[in-house]
């Protein structure tokens, strides 16, 4: 099984791709998305949108997880960030791929046992699941593939 995992953002969005074979993870590819802070937000979003549907064609996901928003502090961030999860529900439906949506606390979960893990955790075990020699970065790439490594096993149980 193939799945791309994304951390939703809009200067940086986080991607991993795993592949899952058995009880056995690998990565295949991960890094980040950028868009300029000199373009406007529908520059912004046509790029993102762009970016992540060449991957999918490139790597014809079996599933696509998405990290949920959580409550930010900073509302016109947020805003933003929900502008560009919906651009990439939107690339994932266009291409048929089945999406799954997780929060932070069922990735913290499902990689480490323990909902309030700190961001060091969760990079070293996806550093150790999928045997990389280092941690993944940028920090991004490392939760997206964090929320790959989530819908892989929470699919162990469905």
């Amino acid at each position: 099984m193939i799945i791309l995992g994304i951390d939703p953002g809009i200067a940086d969005t986080g991607f991993g791709i795993i592949k899952k074979d058995s009880d056995k993870f690998s990565a295949i590819e991960y890094g980040s998305i950028k868009t300029s802070k000199l373009d406007d937000l529908a520059k912004r979003l046509d790029a993102l949108y762009k970016d992540i549907t060449q991957l999918i064609k490139k790597h014809n996901p079996d599933k696509i997880a998405i990290e949920q928003l959580f409550f930010a502090k900073n509302t016109k961030t947020a805003i933003t960030v929900a502008q560009a999860r919906g651009v990439l529900l939107l690339a994932s439906e266009q291409a048929g791929c089945e999406t799954q949506e997780f929060t932070p606390l069922q990735i913290k979960q499902a990689l480490t046992g323990y909902g309030k893990a700190d961001k060091n955790q969760i990079q070293q075990m996806v550093k150790t699941i999928l045997k990389l020699d280092q941690i993944p970065k940028p920090d991004d790439a490392a939760d997206a593939l964090a929320c790959a490594i989530c819908c892989a096993q929470t699919n162990n149980f469905i």
